[in-house]
């Protein structure tokens, strides 16, 4: 079946019923996208689908095709991080960065959607577990990448 990553298209020979995590790290050796939990729990596989935040170990892969997948890999580059990534670095949000690549996919479906969100905004958008607890960095980065003021939220630079 053909898949559209990143801008690309890809062909994959993958049983439809695979979840779209495995034929990403498996098939296209793309290993940013992480298995925490295998039940869409943790958050650690998020992808945008179309723009929206899917937790990929549950999502079949026949259930993508035709539709825009992006993963952490495209979400920006070395020489050109993406907004989030940008906050994320400055706020030291990640402690052992294990769910990481799946909250900025997750912040940026979000901010994609709504681009000044709320505090409830961002607690209703961000599902994903932290072992580590960065949440309120989490806010504070999301804030900064969306250009907004960030206030005396605990953790915050001024």
């Amino acid at each position: 079946m053909e898949l559209q990553i990143n801008g690309k298209a890809v062909q994959v020979d993958a049983d439809p019923a695979m979840p779209l995590l495995w034929v990403l790290r498996d098939l296209l050796n793309m290993t940013g996208t992480k298995f925490g939990c295998g039940v869409a729990a943790c958050g650690a596989c998020t992808v945008r689908i179309d723009g929206q935040a899917v937790r990929s170990c549950v999502t079949p892969v026949s259930t993508v095709a035709g539709k825009r997948i992006q993963t952490i890999e495209a979400l920006g580059t070395p020489e050109k991080p993406h907004a989030l990534q940008r906050a994320w670095i400055a706020e030291q949000v990640p402690q052992c960065g294990y769910c990481q690549s799946g909250m900025l996919m997750a912040a940026a479906a979000l901010l994609e959607k709504t681009p000044k969100p709320t505090d409830a905004d961002i607690d209703a958008a961000m599902t994903n577990i932290c072992r580590c607890g960065t949440y309120q960095r989490v806010r504070v980065a999301i804030k900064q990448a969306a250009g907004m003021p960030v206030g005396a939220v605990a953790g915050a630079k001024k």
